[in-house]
């Protein structure tokens, strides 16, 4: 079978590269080129340095309209304006890794409608997918943690969140918050109750339970370590905690990346792979779910290429077989 030809766009950042490591060592693809225009001529592995020896990728400022899958690794807001200055072939589907089209108001864009790509909810509408909008980190790892309640419509009271994300979730741009001596030995808040993540939460919550009325209410944090996101949510919840886990059970039983622990979880359990894992404890009348990602793979460039996976018909778990940085 003839292997399918790659484009990335934005090649520069950390989502792009840990998409880059995933393909080169994906059975089913062939990278075509990599954009950015600030380092074209340059080896990928100059700035991508974990990947030397392991491609000679040059960075390129010139595209191929006809490849066959093209991912976007572009800032906020750029993707539209990039769709809109580049034309690619009717056969190219599109992955866009930014929050460019993952509301509803904003699916569709010239012509293109874009699928809302969290597996675990629309993997029948990603099969037929052209186009695709890549959830933002923790969007995922918030609705993993609440599909099951709102799918069964038994959220009836507000939903409580606290996350901690790792450094690399503000991206490769330095600003006052990413400098080591800022962010080492340090903890901090921000957007409190406004995150951006918010619409796609609300906007899957609602499409699953439409009589849901209450409020998330969402605690982004940053933390002192380089990658992952750890978070607490907690809502009011009738039944046992038997229940709940059978709940959750049922939902996940052909996920092919998210997983119910017995035991309390840890970041370093999924750290560098593609996993979801999640927890849940009862406290009177509260149910406490816990769910760990590594925002670079299930929160970015993993569920980027699980999502190809599933467009093409591949194995899901095609080139995502990553082992945790356990130790």
């Amino acid at each position: 079978m003839k292997k399918l030809n790659i484009g990335i766009i934005g090649g520069a950042g950390y989502t792009a590269g840990e998409l880059i490591r995933l393909l080169i060592h994906h059975s089913k693809v062939e990278i075509d080129f990599i954009y950015s225009t600030s380092n074209a001529g340059n080896k990928v592995s100059k700035v991508h340095q974990d990947l030397l020896g392991s491609t000679d990728l040059v960075f390129s400022n010139e595209i191929n309209p006809d490849v066959d899958v093209l991912f976007l690794c572009l800032g906020h807001g750029n993707s539209k304006a990039f769709l809109e200055q580049n034309t690619f072939s009717e056969g190219t589907k599109i992955i866009d890794l930014s929050n460019d089209f993952r509301l509803t108001k904003d699916e569709v864009f010239n012509a293109k409608t874009f699928i809302y790509g969290l597996p675990e909810l629309n993997k029948k509408a990603i099969k037929k997918a052209d186009y695709i909008a890549n959830p933002g980190c923790f969007a995922t790892a918030i609705q993993l943690a609440l599909l099951p309640l709102a799918k069964t419509e038994i959220l009836q009271n507000d939903v409580h969140i606290n996350a901690v994300t790792g450094a690399t979730g503000a991206g490769t741009s330095l600003s006052a918050t990413t400098h080591f001596t800022w962010r080492d030995n340090n903890f901090s808040h921000y957007k409190a109750f406004t995150h951006q993540h918010l619409g796609e939460i609300n906007q899957t919550v609602n499409a699953l339970q439409s009589d849901f009325n209450s409020e998330i209410i969402f605690m982004p944090n940053r933390g002192d370590f380089s990658r992952g996101i750890f978070a607490t949510l907690y809502t009011k919840y009738e039944g046992s905690l038997e229940e709940a886990k059978q709940l959750y059970t049922e939902f996940y039983k052909d996920a092919a990346f998210t997983f119910i622990s017995d035991e309390d979880i840890h970041l370093k359990q999924v750290v560098n792979t593609n996993k979801c894992i999640l927890h849940l404890h009862k406290h009177n009348d509260k149910l406490l779910v816990t769910s760990i990602i590594d925002n670079l793979l299930k929160g970015a460039s993993g569920q980027a290429i699980q999502n190809m996976n599933l467009m093409y018909g591949f194995e899901e778990t095609e080139g995502l077989q990553l082992k945790a940085n356990y130790f």
